[in-house]
């Protein structure tokens, strides 16, 4: 016990580092749902949701990690894309987008549209928290700005564009709309996949014109959320 208490404030300065990016983004997105305030209760949930998210997903992604390698080389470009889109993203997203609908489709606080986006982020980001405690504890302090940068903003804005058409499932259910409920969620789940699936594929490949087009890429991801954002902010409506 003794030995271990002059490692606590070190661990407290890790933890803290791979944590409060994600504190910063989820504080962002609370503030701007700005007709009616989530139950903390169902948020703090959600956060949850998000690290059982990332557990089930190491699962997953290993079994589906050896299918694979099994089928491709490794070595192979090929093995990379289909690594980053249909064993990465698409296991990664599928779980928070499962998990997310289980928890929040027939809450009672879920009542407008931008409820969607703030309960996909929320459930996102427990992820990546989880996931950067992992990477920080593993790798050290030096990945913590990088992935505070890239990575953890990176999950929020997979999770605003699946947040935007689950909002809007959510108005379709109002209007008796079973065609549009599955439209908008699937185009919701498979907008996120595709967009995780090419930033990581990007950052695996790791040429010189890959790393150009990743950093392309986010800054225009970025700014695209930042306007989106605003927008269903600003157009919120009840469902």
């Amino acid at each position: 016990m003794f030995f271990v208490l002059p490692l606590l404030p070190i661990l407290a300065v890790y933890i803290a580092a791979a944590v409060l990016p994600a504190v910063f983004l989820l504080r962002y997105i609370y503030r701007q749902d700005t007709v009616e305030k989530e139950p903390p209760g169902l948020l703090l949930s959600l956060l949850a949701m998000g690290v059982l998210a990332a557990l089930l997903s190491g699962v997953l992604e290993r079994l589906a990690e050896t299918v694979l390698r099994m089928m491709i080389d490794p070595g192979s470009p090929v093995y990379t894309i289909l690594l980053a889109f249909l064993v990465v993203a698409l296991v990664e997203e599928g779980t928070k987008f499962y998990l997310l609908r289980q928890r929040t489709w027939e809450h009672p606080a879920f009542n407008y549209r931008f409820d969607g986006i703030v309960y996909a982020v929320f459930v996102s980001l427990g992820f990546a928290a989880f996931e950067n405690i992992q990477y920080v504890m593993r790798y050290g302090l030096s990945v913590a700005l990088p992935r505070a940068l890239l990575a953890v903003p990176g999950h929020m804005s997979f999770a605003v564009f699946m947040g935007v058409f689950y909002g809007r499932a959510k108005l379709c259910e109002a209007y008796g709309d079973e065609a549009g409920i599955r439209r908008n969620l699937a185009t919701g789940y498979l907008f996120a996949v595709f967009l995780h699936g090419f930033y990581d594929a990007c950052a695996m490949i790791g040429t010189s014109r890959s790393t150009l087009v990743f950093l392309i890429f986010v800054a225009l991801l970025d700014w695209r959320v930042y306007r989106l954002l605003k927008r269903e902010s600003a157009m919120d409506a009840p469902v």
